[in-house]
């Protein structure tokens, strides 16, 4: 059995880095241009994405570089000239939805491969051969995709990789085909620029043709319906049987525009999950547990194990976002010396610390803090806030920029949280 690859969202550099530190195997993302997230691209420009290559490389590891918009005629010379500027920073793999980008990207630059973006929906084996025969070398499937077609397809075809969604968001369209954005706002989904229009409130009406009445439908006055909101991915309690088929090459996270927690703390868990079941030690209920601690939509397992029709629990009708039940107090540096505060910080509280795979954490008390570890897991208390300018606080608030400092260095990368107060 081969080791399955955990493949994770870089948003930016920083959540580059934080993917790989916490266990990612590889990352993707790519600049604005051509990516079906215009607005996490953005974050890179040219000299950072490279930065961020060579890094990954330099653990080495993979980073894979998103080409998949569909383009006009308009933009096709400026696709040459971004495919061939994308080259030359020597990513891993291109991810391309488009047939005819995927032949441009070969006659550019036909020495990196080519991953299809589940942008082109793959879901049966008629297709999976075409796009085969067309030198693609991995399928990010349809997330419509059952494991059942996923096996067949990888019997056909044994060469072919597979890559699947595990978590994070799900559109309310078809493989992500969505126009209720541009339809509403004039972002365009298909091309980079999605407003998140169906996670919107939402209201019924009624219209009578004969008199053009309109009635409204609510039960409470003033609140919406959820009526396209579709819940979060999450295939955390399916590790197993996906991993045990043998199917799969890769297992993805959603989430370039969502923040360093959530890529830290997804990277961390998927990447325990497939390290525990190679060495047969799953905990399921753990890794519920602990993703549960991030912002999401209300879980759903999708549709890999059963069919859309076989159940109705994919909506959430109630909000568009929930919290989770861990509040983020801050981001420690790259450094590890000092922590941006990212929500209200007081003193004499434990705050978890949350590090990157393998990371040591040394205890310690001073005039500081002290940093300890209980019941296998690693805490921070602080006894003073002292500020990188030496300031002295009781209690910060995020809105305040300037570093705070730690009793002693932890390591980079790491998160300090708190269960949130019901």
């Amino acid at each position: 059995m081969s080791q399955v690859e955990l493949l994770s969202p870089a948003g930016n550099l920083k959540k580059l880095k934080i993917a790989l530190n916490y266990g990612a195997d590889a990352v993707y993302g790519g600049v604005s241009h051509f990516s079906l997230r215009n607005r996490a691209g953005k974050e890179f420009t040219l000299e950072t994405f490279k930065e961020g290559i060579d890094y990954a490389h330099a653990l080495n590891k993979k980073v894979y570089t998103t080409i998949n918009g569909f383009p006009f005629n308009s933009q096709l010379k400026l696709l040459e000239e971004h495919i061939d500027k994308m080259a030359e920073l020597k990513p891993d793999a291109f991810i391309i939805a488009a047939p005819g980008v995927i032949k441009l990207a070969q006659k550019i630059a036909p020495h990196i491969p080519i991953h299809l973006s589940t942008q082109a929906n793959v879901l049966n084996l008629l297709d999976a051969q075409v796009f085969y025969d067309l030198g693609v070398k991995r399928i990010v499937c349809a997330r419509e995709l059952s494991l059942n077609d996923a096996i067949e397809i990888k019997k056909a075809l044994p060469d072919l990789e597979l890559e699947i969604f595990v978590h994070g968001s799900m559109c309310f369209a078809f493989s992500g085909r969505c126009l209720i954005s541009a339809l509403q706002k004039g972002r365009v989904p298909n091309r980079g620029s999605c407003a998140n229009d169906c996670r919107f409130d939402y209201e019924y009406y009624v219209k009578n043709p004969d008199n053009g009445v309109m009635m409204r439908l609510v039960e409470e006055e003033g609140v919406g319906t959820h009526i396209f909101n579709a819940k979060d991915l999450n295939l955390s309690s399916h590790i197993a049987e996906i991993l045990s088929s043998n199917a799969i090459s890769a297992l993805k996270i959603e989430g370039r525009t969502k923040s360093s927690y959530y890529a830290a703390q997804t990277t961390r868990i998927y990447r325990l999950a497939v390290d525990d079941f190679y060495h047969n030690t799953l905990k399921p209920s753990f890794y519920a547990s602990e993703l549960n601690t991030l912002k999401n939509r209300g879980f759903t397992d999708g549709y890999l194990m059963r069919r859309p029709f076989e159940r109705l629990d994919t909506q959430n009708h109630q909000t568009a976002i929930s919290e989770g039940d861990f509040q983020v107090n801050g981001e420690i540096t790259e450094d590890g010396r000092f922590f941006a505060c990212k929500f209200t910080t007081t003193t004499n509280i434990a705050y978890e610390i949350i590090a990157p795979k393998n990371a040591a954490i040394t205890p310690i008390v001073n005039e500081i803090g002290k940093i300890y570890t209980f019941e296998k897991r690693s805490y921070l208390v602080l006894y003073k806030i002292l500020l990188e300018n030496n300031t002295e606080l009781e209690t910060i608030h995020s809105g305040n920029v300037n570093l705070v400092r730690l009793p002693a260095p932890l390591p980079a990368f790491s998160f300090l949280r708190t269960q949130v107060r019901v």
